[in-house]
């Protein structure tokens, strides 16, 4: 692969301890992610992006680290975790880690040598204020289950700052000698062969927070500082973010004001992804061409990663009051099925329905957009989601895998129930059953992927909606790069449609379709597209030579 490789790439993100167990504990670990990395390969994925892998707690799914330079050991061992890195690599597979440093967790021998004295060499590495902070109660990520980000350590006598849970402190990046360990802890799983890292939280990382001041300044040096890092002990290394700001801010994260790409390598892109589910709630295309029209200019080497379902709730949080309701109404009519006032968790499967015309429309609409595609495990099957599980929970069941008990994920106890009835239950949908069938969604997933390989000008071309008169409910777009052109029709609504694009027949040169909903015939000169309900098309507009 380039340098570039994440262009090209197709990211699988999985949680270890729900994808299969290995040694009959009930709990997945990496002995048993190498069994099944032949059907990642299969399936066309080419990076493998890991939820957290470092001892915890448990008390926030991993998220509460103990130490950053070691594996859980229910996982496995270091060892083991090395021997994935190689056979990942043997078939092409490159694998990123989540990195969750923006704070410890409270059993963290850092923290707890903090609050044990004032005198203590970690004391700074952590935020803390003699007095109650006037802004105690504001800023809470978790609505309704946090109450405040400032708590008082009887211990240490004073406040310590938490954005998320009070069992989670934040590190203080004002300090050098944080910066400085973070630091270390890249470089150390960069040498072991990670090939990056998810970034959790960066905008909370970069705030230089001080007590009682609402507004802290964000260090977005310390970015450059990262980047250049990783990018001398790796040449190839790629920084993914979580960063769910304001589109004006987007830019910054990527690079500085000169325009070079000296920060973050690629950016999930939230905005779209409340624009996605906008437009299939609506049935209506405009939200998406809206951000495609406005989306901030990339510096050179700065990548969208796009995405339907993550491992988290689907955050509505930056549409405005009247969309939310629409999608609530759509997608998460019922309480139960909404988390923290702003967002669903759900998976996609039973959101569109159980429909598959629709899921296999949204999946072709995500896919095709500019940036990488990030798919989350068991989508490519249409798992479901288990409401009966605390908040995220809901959708980080464990992977069905056949008919046996558990779906073939463990002999044991399951670390989480796996759905074991209804319409998602294992029994009807796992790997199994769908690789008999050659008409099954995971079938169809994998012919898309390799569709895709085959369209470079997706992950590393522009995208272009196309500006003309259309069907209700039909979205055309294009994509352009040094090897040719592709144009990609989606009709969102469940009326046939028939799209013109006779204007694009100057530029073309033997254009064919490439992958559809069903076989529409030749494109002929461009100028009487069908499109069935919920249809979809990709045409090889030209390849250049």
């Amino acid at each position: 692969m380039s340098e570039r490789w994440y262009t090209e790439s197709v990211i699988y993100c999985l949680d270890v301890e729900t994808f299969q167990d290995s040694d009959g504990d009930g709990i997945g670990d990496f002995q048993g992610l190498i069994g099944r990395l032949d059907y990642l390969t299969r399936l066309g994925i080419n990076c493998l992006w890991l939820h957290p892998i470092h001892p915890t707690p448990g008390r926030d799914d991993g998220y509460d680290a103990t130490d950053f330079y070691g594996v859980d050991p229910r996982l496995g061992t270091l060892g083991d975790f090395a021997e994935l890195l190689h056979e990942a690599a043997n078939r092409g597979i490159k694998v990123i880690i989540d990195l969750v440093v923006n704070h410890t967790s409270d059993e963290h021998p850092w923290f707890r040598s903090a609050v044990a004295s004032k005198d203590s060499p970690y004391r700074d590495w952590f935020v803390w204020s003699d007095t109650e902070p006037a802004d105690r109660h504001q800023g809470m990520v978790f609505p309704g289950e946090q109450s405040e980000t400032w708590t008082y350590h009887r211990r240490a006598r004073a406040w310590y700052y938490h954005r998320f849970y009070d069992f989670q402190p934040d590190l203080n990046y004002a300090n050098p000698q944080v910066r400085a360990e973070i630091k270390k802890v890249l470089a150390f799983w960069l040498q072991l062969g990670v090939a990056g890292f998810r970034m959790d939280a960066v905008p909370f990382i970069i705030e230089l927070t001080d007590p009682g001041r609402s507004e802290s300044p964000m260090d977005f040096d310390y970015l450059s500082e990262l980047r250049r890092h990783v990018q001398w002990r790796r040449g190839d290394a790629v920084l993914l973010a979580e960063a769910n700001v304001e589109p004006e801010a987007l830019p910054q994260y990527f690079g500085d004001a000169g325009g070079s790409g000296n920060r973050i390598h690629m950016l999930f892109d939230f905005m779209l992804n409340g624009r996605l589910v906008l437009a299939l709630a609506r049935q209506n295309p405009e939200p998406v061409i809206e951000w495609l029209r406005t989306t901030p200019k990339l510096p050179p080497g700065g990548q969208w990663a796009t995405f339907l379902r993550n491992h988290d709730e689907i955050d509505l949080s930056r549409l405005t009051a009247e969309q939310r309701e629409d999608v609530f109404a759509e997608f998460g009519p019922d309480e139960s099925m909404r988390l923290y006032d702003r967002g669903i968790r759900r998976r996609l499967a039973p959101m569109l329905g159980g429909d598959r015309r629709r899921l296999e429309l949204a999946y072709s609409l995500q896919f095709s957009l500019r940036g990488t595609p990030v798919l989350r495990y068991g989508e490519e099957l249409g798992m479901g989601e288990d409401l009966s599980q605390p908040g995220r929970y809901a959708i980080r069941t464990p992977m069905q895998w056949s008919y046996a008990t558990n779906g073939g994920f463990t002999d044991a106890t399951p670390i989480r129930p796996v759905i074991a009835s209804g319409a998602y239950g294992y029994k009807t949908v796992n790997v199994t059953a769908q690789r008999h069938d050659d008409t099954s969604l995971l079938a169809w997933f994998e012919r898309m992927i390799r569709t895709l390989r085959e369209s470079p000008e997706v992950g590393g071309g522009t995208c272009t909606p196309i500006d003309q008169p259309l069907p209700p409910g039909v979205l055309v777009h294009r994509a352009d790069g040094p090897t040719g052109t592709m144009v990609f029709l989606h009709n969102l609504g469940e009326t046939p449609a028939k799209v013109d694009l006779g204007s694009l027949s100057a530029e073309a040169h033997h254009p064919n379709g490439v992958f559809a909903d069903q076989d529409y015939g030749s494109v002929g000169d461009l100028s009487a597209l069908e499109l069935g309900p919920y249809g979809y098309r990709w045409i090889r507009l030209h390849r250049t030579s």
